[in-house]
């Protein structure tokens, strides 16, 4: 949906957005390789194709003071004499080289005749490079040499920019350097009025921000390192305030806009269920998400809602009771789960629930029979069903809703944007929507990836859940954790074992997990032991069966890969062993772990690994064991692995940031956001004359819409 903004007022200028060929340096050929290798099309592109490091030539430094704690160091002295050691692979340059404070080894492997011809003994240069020590000597490898007659002998006016660059276009003469000398080309011909300042200046002088003009100046050629941070500083305040105050606009123009059914009151259904059938207390955190979709149903504007909780925090119940509140208003409701498992569950839970009430309720999915799903398809068109469960089934063209009110989506991050828009126009007017997630967002990542949604919270547990007991063990000790297992079997538990997908070939991943299942049976053989097994070859009735089996406890243990991850509750079952527990992310681990510990029985997690373990992995396996708190887990995976893998905010184009990081930049972030909320207080679309430059910018920015959201 765009709510505004239909005609850009562009801010740029003629020369930013010139094709990257007509820059002095470039031409038709390397434009080509810099639109293929790095997606630089204009000179606004390269602009923003900021260096990752600075090497800096601004001083001369003696050769008496190089230490070893130095990265680069730049030196003016004479080539005293040169001559070349050993022969064939093992032939080199050596140079020394001398200032009147000390001596100073250079060294050559590649390119020696070249540099025999370019340098004379007794000549003058300066020399640039990473210093190392031998036996206490100074050495330096691969220099960079210039005579003093061609070199800025007073050192550079600025920092030395290096840029990413691929390998394609390194062979090509394009290095870091190379891309550098274009940029000083772009800044020749860039005028400051070309680069015009865009935030309000209420909060340039507030936060003490440098000039834009200067900010992207110095961000690529700083005089000093202290310049350079000045500068990031701007263009991540902008580039966060940006973010936030385009999702600001989202979530304001859709609250005074949109259009939404209305759920007038809470009526005989749920308070016949809340009040009689309710089979425990709810939390003081789920009353309060009720109470917030309470609120925004009753408002006549879509409600637009993301329901975080932890595993076994009881979202469920919450989006069962949302769904009671729809039909006593005369609406039908829908919940879309992303697996058969899921979606079954959810049925049958909602069918035990809502049977003292007498309302009956449907289940749609890919393997419903004929004669059922005829049966389905009637019911909701003529309104006589009121809630159906369902995995994509729900978003083809022949489910027609009678009047659908509420959409739920469960597992948010398992579909797409198109998806749950097909959801949208399953009623004249669009139906509320609530996503939910049991993988917790980090407060940073939810700000910025569902930033544009009203956002809701489970953050307690329910009252006697008894915390998950998590373990790392290395495979030396899997006698003991085998024992462990038959013991608790005995006590008439049930285990699972999860393995990796470890080989990108499907037929291997099969092979492995093959390989698993029999080194199971050979510790818990049958009769003794019955063992299901569920993988991602099966088809939709094997894996029904087989998880039927294990629920019914046919059989004690569960041998199957993540795709168990989500949409199991067997309360019985008390022992998740993880192999391969190192090849594991965070976020899946602990989702995982939440498949045990939803009885009233003790339960563990084991995470198995082998004797050599990475950093990372350490990390992650150390968490685990320290915490069962998802918002911790979820805070410390985005610490490791940053945004992009997170799981579920990978699609959103929120986290495109160029220079921002939302690990490293979090504090900004925060301040953002309130700046963002103060201005769209004052001002919700931007139409005083102060904020007219940040208004076209925004426009010209995305092309004249804001970017958005379907859900």
């Amino acid at each position: 949906m765009n709510y505004f903004w239909s005609k850009t007022i562009s801010t740029r200028s003629t020369i930013l957005s010139n094709p990257i060929e007509y820059l002095k340096g470039v031409g038709p050929l390397r434009a080509d390789m810099l639109k293929k290798e790095l997606q630089i099309f204009t000179f606004e592109d390269l602009l923003h194709h900021f260096p990752y490091k600075h090497l800096d030539k601004t001083s001369v430094l003696p050769i008496g003071q190089i230490s070893p704690s130095m990265d680069h160091v730049q030196v003016r002295g004479f080539v005293v004499s040169m001559e070349i050691i050993g022969e064939r692979r093992a032939r080199r340059l050596v140079a020394q080289f001398r200032d009147r404070t000390g001596l100073l080894e250079l060294t050559w492997f590649q390119g020696i005749n070249w540099v025999q011809k370019t340098l004379a003994v007794g000549g003058e240069y300066v020399v640039f490079g990473k210093p190392g020590f031998f036996l206490g000597k100074a050495q330096m490898t691969h220099p960079e040499m210039e005579s003093v007659k061609d070199a800025n002998v007073s050192g550079k006016q600025h920092l030395e920019p290096i840029y990413p660059v691929t390998e394609k276009l390194k062979a090509r003469g394009l290095n870091g350097r190379a891309l550098g000398k274009l940029t000083e080309q772009l800044f020749l011909v860039l005028a400051e009025k070309e680069i015009p300042e865009v935030l309000p200046r209420f909060f340039i002088v507030k936060e003490q921000l440098v000039p834009r003009w200067m900010a992207f100046r110095h961000v690529h050629f700083p005089p000093s390192a202290d310049s350079y941070n000045q500068a990031v500083y701007r263009l991540k305040f902008e580039e966060l305030f940006t973010a936030q105050l385009r999702l600001g606009m989202l979530r304001s123009a859709r609250h005074r806009f949109s259009r939404g059914v209305v759920f007038s009151k809470v009526g005989e259904h749920f308070n016949a269920f809340f009040h009689g059938h309710l089979p425990f207390e709810l939390t003081g955190a789920q009353k309060r998400v009720l109470k917030e979709i309470r609120q925004d149903t009753a408002t006549g504007r879509q409600m637009n809602r993301l329901l975080q909780g932890d595993v076994g925090s009881g979202k469920t119940i919450v989006a069962l009771m949302a769904m009671l509140i729809a039909v006593d208003n005369g609406f039908q409701a829908c919940i879309m789960a992303p697996t058969e498992i899921l979606a079954r569950q959810h049925y049958d839970n909602f069918s035990a629930l809502l049977s003292p009430l007498g309302l009956p309720v449907g289940i749609l999915t890919g393997s419903t029979k004929a004669a059922e799903r005829k049966k389905i398809l009637s019911g909701i068109q003529d309104g006589s069903l009121k809630i159906l469960v369902g995995t994509h089934a729900l978003i083809e063209d022949v489910v027609k809703f009678n009047n659908l009110g509420l959409a739920i989506i469960d597992e948010q991050h398992k579909f797409g944007v198109a998806q749950r828009a097909k959801l949208w126009a399953k009623n004249t007017t669009p139906p509320h929507m609530l996503v939910m997630t049991a993988t917790p967002i980090p407060r940073t990542l939810a700000m910025t990836a569902y930033g544009d949604l009203d956002y809701s919270v489970i953050d307690e547990l329910p009252p006697g859940r008894t915390p998950i007991l998590t373990v790392h063990r290395l495979d030396d000790a899997r006698p003991q954790v085998m024992d462990f297992i038959k013991a608790e079997i005995q006590l008439g538990r049930q285990i699972y074992f999860i393995f990796p997908l470890i080989e990108e070939s499907e037929k291997l991943q099969y092979e492995d997990l093959m390989q698993g299942y029999e080194n199971v049976k050979a510790w818990f053989p049958e009769p003794q032991y019955w063992i299901s097994m569920v993988h991602g070859r099966m088809t939709a009735e094997q894996k029904e069966m087989n998880m039927r089996r294990f629920v019914n406890r046919e059989t004690q243990i569960m041998v199957g890969t993540t795709v168990i991850e989500v949409g199991v509750n067997v309360p019985n079952a008390s022992v998740m062993v993880i192999e391969s527990a190192e090849k594991f992310g965070l976020s899946q681990l602990h989702q995982l772990r939440g498949r045990v510990g939803r009885g009233s029985e003790k339960s563990y997690c084991i995470l198995l690994s082998g004797s050599k373990v990475g950093k990372d992995a350490k990390d992650r396996l150390s968490v685990m064991c320290a915490t069962n708190d998802g918002f911790k887990i979820a805070e410390k995976d985005l610490e490791l692995r940053g945004p992009g893998d997170v799981q579920g905010t990978r699609q959103s184009g929120a986290l495109s940031f160029r220079i921002a990081d939302l690990v490293a930049d979090r504090s900004i972030l925060e301040k953002a956001k309130v700046y963002a909320e103060q201005l769209l207080g004052l001002d919700p679309d931007l139409n005083l004359q102060e904020n007219a430059p940040l208004k076209n910018f925004l426009k010209a920015e995305k092309g004249g819409t804001l970017w958005g959201r379907i859900s």
